[in-house]
């Protein structure tokens, strides 16, 4: 009985320090932290509702497995700021699901932002969900697209505000 509580206590002392030593070289300020934090949680309840809601694209089809989606490393370089600028005439337009399937959208406007001194602008689309409900997203390719992601490109969520003036991050 002392022996296997021995273990533990050699096993707990091993892990605390080992958290001391990678914490030790963490250099990100507190709100680093808990940004970081935050999008690990958002990620989590993602997956949870990928694996149990009834609204699911897995839910639908019964030979399909969910297995946690695979995310990149938190950067919080990559974090910006941004108005939402609106688009004057909202377009439809085609845009493709992962499996290739076409999809129409709202072209509804756009963020700005710079990245290593150059300009960027990302278009807002509105989407409508097969139970009509409305949402918005953010669409776009990368060097990644096709090779690291979906060959159609990858999505960032995006939440309307109602303050026209809000500063989305």
């Amino acid at each position: 009985m002392f022996g296997s509580v021995l273990k533990y206590i050699v096993l707990l002392v091993l892990l605390t320090g080992a958290c001391g030593i990678i914490s030790c070289g963490n250099k990100n300020s507190p709100q680093v932290e808990q940004y970081i934090k935050s999008v690990e949680i958002e990620r989590t309840v993602k997956d949870s509702i990928f694996e149990h809601t009834p609204e699911s694209p897995f839910a639908s089809d019964a030979k399909a497995h969910f297995h946690p989606l695979v995310y990149y490393d938190v950067n919080h370089q990559f974090v910006f700021k941004s108005k939402l600028y609106l688009f004057n005439s909202k377009d439809t337009v085609k845009v493709f699901g992962t499996k290739g399937e076409e999809r129409k959208a709202i072209k509804y406007g756009y963020v700005k932002f710079i990245y290593l001194e150059r300009k960027f602008k990302l278009n807002v689309y509105k989407g409508f969900s097969k139970n009509g409900d409305e949402y918005y997203s953010i669409w776009f390719t990368d060097k990644t697209t096709g090779e690291e992601t979906y060959g159609v490109g990858r999505y960032l969520d995006f939440e309307l505000q109602p303050d026209a003036e809000h500063e989305y991050t």
